[in-house]
């Protein structure tokens, strides 16, 4: 049986221009219980020099993940996020840190990572945190999101 079979059906298959290895690499230092599985060396007619690294599976937070060097006729656009769901303002204030290191924050708990990569950090409990209109203003104004000010915005 082949490894496909093992993982799940459906899995986040993420086209690099020939940097995924540094991309897996940052993404397993950043989420706990992450690491590379697998690696497929290019046997010639793919992207990239003949014995290079063409495709490489790993986990995130126990996710998998397949990363590919493609070449550079595609990018990563906003239009597909991955959401990480944070149990406190800690976990926050982390992920936020760590994935805007050369890249750059966008809006409403939304960044952009230095790989082109959109992320969406925000609490476990956003949809009760803005489910009022001063709460949902109080988000749209915000890069980082913020529990306290959100609660606070939910209370006036």
């Amino acid at each position: 049986m082949s490894n496909l079979h093992a993982s799940p059906r459906i899995t986040p298959f993420l086209w690099f221009d020939q940097n995924a290895e540094e991309a897996v690499e940052f993404y397993c230092s950043i989420f706990k219980n992450s690491r590379r599985i697998t690696e497929l060396r290019n046997p010639g007619p793919a992207p990239g020099e003949p014995g290079s690294i063409l495709t490489l599976g790993f986990e995130l937070d126990g996710v998998p993940f397949t990363a590919l060097n493609g070449g550079p006729q595609y990018k990563f656009n906003p239009a597909v996020s991955f959401f990480i769901r944070c149990e406190s303002q800690e976990e926050i204030d982390y992920y936020w840190a760590r994935l805007t290191e050369g890249g750059g924050e966008v809006a409403c708990g939304w960044l952009c990572d230095k790989f082109g990569l959109s992320w969406q950090v925000v609490p476990a409990n956003i949809r009760e945190l803005v489910g009022n209109k001063k709460a949902m203003e109080a988000m749209m104004t915000m890069k980082k999101l913020d529990i306290a000010a959100l609660e606070q915005a939910g209370k006036s």
